[in-house]
């Protein structure tokens, strides 16, 4: 299967918010994610 580069970001934030929404009760921000995964905002 063949992912865009928007995708293949799509789904790494998708697992990384899925891995700390279970470790922790709060929310979730977009820049953690983007920082963690060293994806831009933009993308996200």
């Amino acid at each position: 299967m063949r992912l865009t580069t928007r995708g293949r970001y799509a789904v790494t934030a998708l697992l990384d918010l899925a891995l700390q929404t279970s470790q922790q009760e709060s929310a979730v921000s977009l820049s953690d994610i983007a920082k963690r995964q060293s994806i831009s905002i933009s993308y996200l």
